[in-house]
């Protein structure tokens, strides 16, 4: 049975709002990249470098005094098509998988119960082509790309976007923050980046 939007949120970060921005702020000394996700005011919810080469080993997302918030871990290293389990790290407990169906043509992301995987969202992009693009063309970096957010149920509930910039950044907008839980969709951002750099 499908759990509601809140029972799949992350206990440190408590969104309600419907307006977000995740950046990618840079990377660290060992190339990793380091992002941040901000609310419509400005404010940081939180921030993370992602352990993009570090196969199992979890990712934190940290707020802005360094306490841990959330982790995130790969099913394996470079696993583009592969599976991202988010953990409470307040309460230890597993809340979503983010799972990845790339293709060309389409990539969707799905968000499961962690527990008894039944669908919870899907973000779809319009695929690798764009991606491809974005890393490939002369002004590649100027192409935005356009996520849709959708319910457990098909129906469009919200865009994630990017804006024509070097360093990818993010406004995410959910119409009804009702019918998906927003904490995994805005720490699913960063993954989606990571994972496959647009």
């Amino acid at each position: 049975m499908v759990g509601t939007p809140q029972q799949h949120e992350i206990t440190g970060l408590a969104l309600s709002g419907t307006e977000y921005t995740v950046e990618q702020t840079g990377q660290d000394k060992n190339m990793r990249p380091e992002y941040e996700a901000r609310d419509i005011t400005g404010d940081t919810i939180f921030r993370c470098t992602y352990h993009t080469y570090d196969g199992e080993d979890p990712t934190p997302f940290v707020d802005e005094d360094g306490d841990e918030l959330l982790t995130v871990t790969a099913s394996g290293a470079l696993d583009i098509a592969g599976d991202y389990l988010l953990t409470d790290s307040h309460t230890d407990e597993d809340i979503v998988i983010l799972g990845n169906d790339f293709s060309l043509l389409r990539d969707t992301w799905r968000i499961r119960d962690a527990e008894d995987g039944s669908l919870i969202a899907t973000i779809t992009s319009r695929g690798g082509l764009i991606t491809m693009g974005r890393k490939l063309l002369p002004v590649g970096q100027f192409l935005g790309h356009r996520l849709n957010i959708a319910d457990g149920d098909g129906t469009s509930v919200g865009t994630i976007e990017s804006s024509a910039a070097i360093r990818d950044r993010y406004d995410i907008t959910i119409s009804d923050s009702s019918s998906v839980p927003v904490g995994p969709i805005v720490a699913g951002t960063v993954v989606i980046d990571a994972v496959q750099g647009y």
